[in-house]
Parts: C-alpha cells; structure tokens; sequence
C-alpha cells in the first residue's frame, strides 16, 4: 500500500476465478481499496512490482517474485485432471504438434511453460513456439497448433469443428498423477509487513466470498452465461470440477511443475512456497 492510497487488490478477469471473487466487495472493507481487473499478465506485473497489493496471479509469476511475495492459504484456481480452459489446439496428434510449429496466446506464462514441460520433458518434443493474440482461426493460418486459455479457450473450443483438442489439465494429470494449479492468491511481503491488519481483513473476505460463492453458484453461472455465452448446465460442470482450494494435493502438483520448471531453464532459482498467516508467522512448505 502505497502512503495514504487505498489498498490496490487484483483480480483475474477470466471466469475461473469468479467464484472467489464473486462476493467480494472492496467498499465493506474497513480502509479504501479498490480492484483492478485485468489478465493475468497484466496483475502478475502488478504483484512483482509492487502496484498491487494482494490478489490472484498465475502461479508462474508467483515462483518468479517468490521473495517478494506470501501465498495466502487456501485460496487457488487447480484441476485434478482436465481444467476446461486451456487448450492446445493442433492439426494432428499432440505428438505431431511437439515437433511443429506453436503459437501460444501471450496471456499467461503458466499455462505457457506446462506447455514447455509437457511437450519437450513429457513427450520428448522440439516444437518451435510464436507469441500470437488469442484468436483461433488467425493462430492456426501459422502454426501447427496453437494454445489458448480462459475465455479465449472456453469460446475456441465452442467455435472449433476440426482441430484436435487436448486439454494440458488432463495430460498433466495423466504424465504426472497430480493435480495442477494455474492461479494463486498472494500478498506482497511489504504490504504483509507494513499493514498486517488490513491484509489480515482482505484475506478473511475473500475467505468468506469463496465460501458464498461456492455454496450458491447460481449467481456466477447466470453472470457467466450473459458476458461469455452458453448454457447454464455447461457453466455448473466447468466451475464445479475447479478446485479453490490450495491444500497439500494441489502444493504438491504445483511443487513438481516449479520442479521441472526450474530443471528445463524456466525459472531462474528453486522455488520454496512460503505462506502468509495471520499471526504474521510464515509456515513454510518444502
């Protein structure tokens, strides 16, 4: 928090995470804060430099300014199996696609790099990859395959007639046996340092807006289907099979991929998961 400003909080503006935030309100809070909303390339600039206080970030941005920042408990976006919102659409086979050309959307560096590791480490690939703007039909006139995530995926799998559609959810689960995690919540450590109290509050609504938004999805998926499109039925099996949890299931799954991160040359150092509690005591996860 900045001298005097309001508490800046960030929030993914893709669909998955709407059930955390979907009761949250930043006016109740008992200090000013507001929310920004952007995609996660944008808030994970945010979080590593400082202008947003706390809030969701890909997990890749979190294991790149982990000594700045504290996960908060219990608070992810994971999938034990396939995730419904990230994609490699492909000509051929995933196999053929792992020596080809890819273009991935320029969004998200998680879903990027579970890419990486799953068709160079998982299948032995040497794809050569492009950064393209998230469409389809433009990514296809180039490459091979292409990836996309969030939204982007949800409606390129709603609009795709012919490609081969492999979700990175699903192949983890079958290369690794774990579940992955594509978003964490986190607080920088100056903020968690400085103002204790009021992370102490952001961290507790948003404990509670996961628990309402959870317990009563209607609400999201009526959202849902009126910004994005289809059908009520399609909105309750994509939020109900995401897991918002962050327990040692998903550490463990996000533990690996930071694993074969680092060991491919994707991260620059080991990654140890530390975590903001409220008696301002760190517990930490090897």
């Amino acid at each position: 928090m900045k001298s005097g400003g309001p508490a800046i909080i960030g929030k993914i503006s893709y669909t998955n995470s709407w059930p955390v935030y979907h009761h949250f309100d930043p006016s109740v809070l008992s200090f000013p804060a507001r929310m920004v909303s952007e995609v996660p390339s944008v808030l994970n600039r945010g979080m590593a430099s400082g202008d947003i206080d706390v809030g969701a970030l890909s997990s890749f941005a979190f294991a790149e300014a982990s000594d700045r920042l504290l996960l908060l408990p219990d608070l992810s976006v994971s999938s034990d199996g396939p995730v419904g919102s990230i994609f490699l659409f492909s000509k051929g086979t995933v196999e053929e696609a792992a020596n080809g050309i890819i273009a991935v959307t320029n969004t998200s560096a998680t879903s990027v790099n579970l890419l990486k590791i799953l068709l160079e480490k998982a299948i032995g690939g040497q794809p050569e990859y492009i950064s393209a703007e998230p469409d389809l039909e433009k990514m296809m006139e180039r490459a091979d395959a292409c990836l996309l995530i969030g939204d982007h995926a949800i409606r390129g799998m709603w609009q795709n007639h012919h490609y081969t559609v492999t979700d990175l959810g699903e192949l983890w689960k079958s290369w690794t046996g774990l579940g992955m995690t594509f978003a964490v919540w986190a607080v920088s450590r100056k903020s968690a340092r400085e103002v204790p109290e009021a992370i102490g509050e952001i961290y507790r609504a948003f404990a509670e807006s996961k628990r309402s938004g959870l317990r009563n999805l209607e609400p999201v998926v009526r959202e849902a289907c009126g910004r994005i499109g289809g059908t009520p039925e399609y909105w309750y099996g994509y939020f109900r099979n995401l897991c918002y949890d962050f327990g040692e299931r998903q550490q463990e799954g996000l533990n690996l991929y930071f694993r074969y991160a680092y060991e491919m040359g994707l991260l620059p150092r080991k990654v140890k998961m530390e975590f903001w509690s409220d008696n301002l005591l760190t517990r930490v996860k090897e």
